[in-house]
């Protein structure tokens, strides 16, 4: 019957399974998002409030959502953010939101299976026939226990607040709002999901009415649900009893039924606040002996606590609750402990477990497996630490049975482990015999068989054998007890197992009645095949039952969250004293990995595709438990190194190259030297402990214990360096000396040598790959931090779940935000540009270094990049290139931005710039008297655009000079250390660069196509051996402004009138340090602007100068003194930077510019 109810032909069967296999699969997918939740969503902070306040609405919105939008839309800056946000949180949204469907849709779709019961659309099936079936009845009661857990759950993991938030936000950028019917029933999800009000906040009020209000949102058949509780408080509906016959066993063979009961109960309130006889027979039945149950995967529910507002439940509870009663469960469970841990060592000592001692003894050993494990639950429930202890009876109840019991958390660990352990081996154990059962068997019967057939031939005469007579009768006796034993089947084990008796019953008469004791050899043979015999008896009865039993009775189900929250400080204290310890913790983490049975029953009975996510998702969370455990032993490994470290690098001197026999002794340092040898020991002893863990299969992933403690020192790795970056990075925003920028890197370059040094020291000791590893995750942390730094420039961001460089396993730690920077690639960017603001400082080319405006001093050279290497490597240079790269997009666009929607559409401005064309005309022509048209020209334009337009391209100047010096230091580092590559790539980018022109000269050439990366993948490896040139990078597309040329130029010319030619620099420097410009940023800036635009543009823009050149030039011819005046003198030396810069011909510069002008004006200089 219970097969039909689930086989493919029952439809009833299969609709009511598929229901409870998307039940779990649900509650796994809640679980898994609840460690995505933005939180942003959570608006903790006041930044957050103050930002997205706005934006983000609980269902306050539903009342005034007109007011909301109206809001939104009539604040561009708040509609662009929300427009930012929605881009960059839709994905989660929409994942979200189909969980919480789904929940809804899973009650609909049980009030459909029972409205088509009782309809009669399933043939031959109604409500109560299902409930009859063993199958049915238990499908039936998990598909309304697991709706129950569902909304409990989601409310423990999810804030309501939250949820409302979430929904509001979805149901905004979804569609819905604006009724596009996207999501037809968004209105009843978000009623079913509303805040009830509840907090897991420890010493929040509980709601009234809570959680019975919340269970009743969605009304389900009362019938059905009166039906599903009578089962469930008078059946045993999984038939656990069996595994647990004797009767103080029996809450616990019932603790699956009772937490199921438990959540049912909340869809009858009435039962809980005033049914006292029904509530009386639950509590007698159920928790005569407890009060602390486990719902579902560890949620742990405190009856004292939960039933406080239910008058009848609480009525009933009391008996349990009495202080006597308490004590006596308290007195009981400690006495057991302290004698089942003699009995589970005895069966733990080396040679106990034998094939033929456990086979002797199953009853004995179950018995004490079950002992241990009821007392396990009982204890481990009953004493851990919650959060209810801010509840007075709670606490109270608590603090007497650890009083009682006197045990202490370890003595109930030790039983753990220990029970652990003769699990695993009892199973591995009846594994292996019940694979080797049939042919252990045939073994035993072709054995006894031959014996029969000797003594046959023996007692024929044919045999000799000493003093044995010739006896026919015998003889055909033995024969027929020969084909007697050949004919014992194996698949029918009963009635082959009675005439195994019957045999060994004649083989003893036998012996007694013909007086064959007086032979020996012939008794020997009798009692050998007696003894084969008695083991073919014994192999039939290994059965699978036993297993099924130690499957049962083993659950650890109910400590998969108090594991974590209260042993895992014995088991990282034990590794620490024993490192071999990991070997016997290996059996408690299978122990519990017995608990993915429940989730999982279903989803694979049903055949669902559901059943690798969900495995894979309780199998990762017990996996990463492990590597939580686990992670004691690299983190000790570090505290060892660090010693090991301290004692090379201070201690122990290094041993000159020629040594004076007298000094041997001082120079030998034995007591430091063994120091070292003793922690190295220390350190390859953690690390055995950790290999010889076998390698396990937690639940659907494969445990290899040497990745293991490779990820572990990774983890390690990582925590340690980033933590060294982030707090060695933080600068004073406002120094009042020097600057503490090359301190800190030095500072950081010691500390990131030491573990670089440690971990070439340690890799040969625990065989891994020191220099690879260091190499991928310290690249790791640069990119990750690069990338999160730059998500400030991205309207979509990249989350942490999306980043390629983020892990789970091995996490790069994030810190609070400091100095207006998200990390410390991001703190150091803005100190590097606060130190070379153009404004305070000026740029000398000729050495590169920056000197001080005012003292004179210089501030920062070269050597600052090769100090950022030592301290970062060449991952921290290419991730603050990166960032710059960002910056000068950031500030291009602003600056355009700026130009098209104030300068172009500015009516006088316009008119301005169309008179000032005319006056040019042509460009190759001079213009009468400059002197009049320019400085007019200038002094309109400058008054309300030179601030922005200055600071703009000024900070572009800074950021390419500061990206040369990069790829400068990337360039020489390259060659001195990876000549080839080097080499390589330089002859790559120019055959590159050579098929390309000859493409472009001749189409018919080859060029590499879109799918093919090789353009790509160049220009990134170009750029990390900074064979890049920045200042000829296009960062920002643009469209063709009109008059763009000349209005550069223009503002271009107004700000030479605040430089001077000084001719020991050989450049031009300010005049006025009250105003301030540094040259080189200004023209490399400008140089870059214009870059952005087509060619033309930067052509019009050096005729314009040129022209200026010359008419200035033209201007002074009548003059007594020819000197060239000092607007004439400021261009020229601005046009030679600005062709230096930008790499350009001369030549191109000679067609507006006559070239003894070039040649000789700085001899014009006084």
């Amino acid at each position: 019957m219970a097969q039909d109810f689930l086989a493919e032909n029952n439809l009833c069967g299969r609709a009511i399974l598929g229901l409870v296999s998307r039940g779990n699969a649900v509650i796994a997918e809640i679980l898994r998002l609840s460690d995505f939740i933005p939180s942003v969503f959570k608006l903790e902070t006041k930044e957050e409030q103050a930002r997205y306040g706005n934006i983000i609405c609980d269902f306050s919105y539903f009342r005034a959502s007109e007011f909301y939008e109206d809001r939104v839309e009539k604040n561009e800056p708040l509609q662009d953010l929300d427009d930012e946000f929605r881009e960059n949180h839709i994905g989660m949204l929409t994942r979200f939101y189909l969980a919480f469907e789904s929940i809804h849709k899973y009650v609909m779709d049980l009030n459909t299976i029972l409205e088509e019961l009782n309809e009669g659309v399933y043939i031959q099936q109604t409500l109560e026939s299902v409930l009859i079936n063993e199958d049915g009845k238990q499908l039936l009661c998990e598909a309304l226990f697991l709706y129950g857990v569902m909304l409990l759950v989601i409310d423990m993991k999810i804030d309501g607040l939250v949820r409302e938030r979430m929904m509001v936000s979805y149901y905004r950028y979804s569609g819905a709002a604006r009724n596009a019917g996207s999501d037809s029933n968004i209105d009843d999800v978000c009623k079913l999901l509303r805040s009830t009000g509840y907090s897991q906040v420890p010493g929040a009020k509980r709601p009234v009415g809570y959680p019975e209000n919340y269970f009743s949102r969605v009304a389900v058949n009362q019938t059905f649900v009166s039906m599903v509780i009578g089962r469930l408080r008078s059946d045993d509906v999984y038939s656990q009893i069996a595994a647990y016959p004797l009767p103080e066993h029996r809450s616990t063979a019932l603790a699956n039924q009772a937490s199921m009961l438990y959540v049912c109960l909340y869809f009858s309130p009435e039962i809980l606040q005033s049914q006292q006889a029904k509530m009386r027979e639950i509590v007698d039945k159920f928790f005569p002996d407890n009060w602390v149950i486990s719902v579902y995967m560890g949620i742990i529910i405190n009856l004292i606590d939960v039933w406080e507002p239910y008058k009848a439940a609480k009525t009933a509870l009391q008996n349990t609750l009495h202080q006597n009663n308490v004590k006596e469960q308290s007195g009981k469970y400690s006495k057991k402990l302290k004698s089942l841990m003699p009995q589970v060592e005895h069966f733990l000592q080396e040679g106990v477990l034998t094939e033929d001692y456990v086979l002797d003894n199953i009853p004995k050993i179950m018995n004490c497996m079950r002992e241990c494990n009821v007392t396990l639950r009982w204890l481990m429930l009953h004493t851990v630490g919650n959060k209810l202890d801010h509840i007075k009876k709670c606490k109270q109840v608590r603090e007497l049975v650890i009083a009682t019991s006197a045990l202490k958390s370890a003595n109930i660990f030790q039983l753990m482990l220990s029970t652990a352990q003769l699990e695993l081996k009892m199973t591995d154990m009846f594994k292996k015999m019940l694979k080797e059962k049939e042919e252990k068997w045939e073994s035993h019967k072709k054995e006894g068989k031959e014996r029969m057939t000797e003594l046959a031939e023996v007692f024929s005469g044919t045999k000799p054998l000493t003093r044995i007579q010739k006896n026919d009768h015998l003889k055909a006796w033995f024969e027929q007890m020969s084909k007697q034993i050949e004919s014992l089947d194996f698949s029918s084990s009963t009635s082959s197992g009675r005439k195994i008796v019957q045999l060994m019953q004649a083989l003893e008469e036998v012996q007694e009645f013909h007086q064959l004791e007086t032979h020996l050899q012939v008794k020997q043979f009798l009692s050998d095949t007696r003894q084969y015999l008695h083991q073919m008896i014994r192999t039939i009865n290994v059965k699978e039952e036993v297993l099924i039993t130690v499957e049962i009775i083993a659950d650890l189900s109910y400590a998969w969250m108090i594991l974590d929250e209260n042993y895992t400080g014995h088991m990282q204290a034990g590794i620490k004293q024993s490192p071999r310890l990991a070997i016997k913790l290996r059996a408690t983490f299978l122990k519990l990995a017995s608990a993915l049975e429940l989730p999982l029953l279903r989803i694979n009975q049903a055949n669902s595709s559901d059943l690798v996510s969900v495995s894979q998702y309780y199998s990762g969370e017990l996996v990463a438990y492990v590597r939580k455990v686990l992670q004691v032993i690299p983190q000790t490994m570090f505290s060892l190194l660090a010693q090991i470290i301290k004692i090379q690098t201070e201690s122990i001197a290094e041993l000159p190259t020629r040594l004076e026999k007298d000094k041997m002794r001082d120079f030998a340092q034995l007591d430091a030297r063994y120091e070292v040898a003793r922690l190295t020991q220390g350190i390859s002893v953690f690390t055995e402990g950790v290999l010889q863990m076998k390698t396990t299969l937690v639940g659907v992933i494969k445990i290899d214990p040497k990745q293991l403690l490779e990820d572990g020192i990774r983890k390690e790795l990582v925590v340690k360096v980033a933590s060294a970056m982030h707090s060695w990075l933080i600068f004073n925003p406002r120094p009042k000396g020097p600057s503490e920028l090359l301190p800190k890197l030095q500072g950081l370059g010691k500390i990131i040598d030491g573990y670089r040094r440690s971990f070439e020291y340690i890799q040969d000791y625990v065989n891994i790959y020191g220099l690879k590893i260091w190499q991928e995750e310290v690249s790791r942390i640069i990119n990750y931090n690069v990338e999160q730094e730059c998500n400030s420039f991205l309207r979509q961001k990249i989350q942490d779940y999306e980043s390629v460089y983020q892990s789970k396993e091995i996490p790069i730690p994030r810190f609070r935000p400091t100095d207006g920077a998200v990390n410390f690639v991001g703190r150091l960017a803005n100190e590097i540009l606060r130190i070379t603001d153009p404004k305070t400082s000026s740029y000398v080319d000729l050495l590169n270094t920056w000197y001080d405006l005012r003292t004179k001093q210089d501030i920062i050279d070269n050597k600052m990049f090769s100090r950022i290497q030592t301290s970062l490597g060449t991952y921290g240079l290419c991730g603050l290139d990166r960032l710059f790269s960002f910056k000068i997009v950031q500030e291009l666009q602003k600056l355009l931005r700026f130009v098209q929607t104030t300068v172009a559409k500015d009516k006088a401005t316009v008119d301005l710039m169309t008179s000032f064309s005319r006056a040019v005309n042509p460009l190759y022509g001079l213009v009468e008297n400059p002197a009049k048209i320019y400085p007019v020209v200038m002094q309109k334009m400058n008054r309300g655009y030179s601030p922005v337009f200055l600071e703009a391209i000024l900070r572009v100047g800074q950021i390419q000079i500061l990206r040369r010096q990069i790829a400068n230091e990337l360039n020489f580092s390259c060659k001195f250390d990876s000549k080839f590559l080097s080499s390589a790539l330089e002859t790559m980018n120019r055959a590159m660069l050579t098929a390309v022109k000859a493409h472009y000269q001749d189409p018919a050439k080859p060029y590499p196509s879109e799918e093919n990366p090789v353009l790509y993948e160049l220009a990134t490896y170009l750029d990390t051996v900074g064979l890049g040139y920045p200042l000829d990078k296009i960062y920002v597309t643009t469209k063709r402004i009109p008059n763009f040329a000349k209005f550069c130029f223009i503002m271009t010319i107004a700000q030479l009138q605040k430089l001077m030619y000084n001719k020991s620099l050989c450049g031009l420097t300010c005049k006025k340090i009250a105003d301030p410009i540094d040259a080189p940023p200004f023209v490399i800036g400008m140089h870059t602007l214009l870059k952005q635009f087509h060619p033309e543009e930067s052509e019009i823009f050096l005729a314009l100068m040129g022209q200026y050149i010359r008419s200035y030039v033209n201007s002074g011819v009548g003059s007594r003194m020819m000197d060239l005046s000092p607007e004439v003198i400021n261009s020229l030396s601005f046009i030679e930077d600005f062709i230096y810069y930008g790499k350009l011909d001369r030549q191109v510069m000679e067609k507006f510019v006559p070239a003894y002008l070039m040649d000789d004006f700085r001899s014009y200089v006084s």
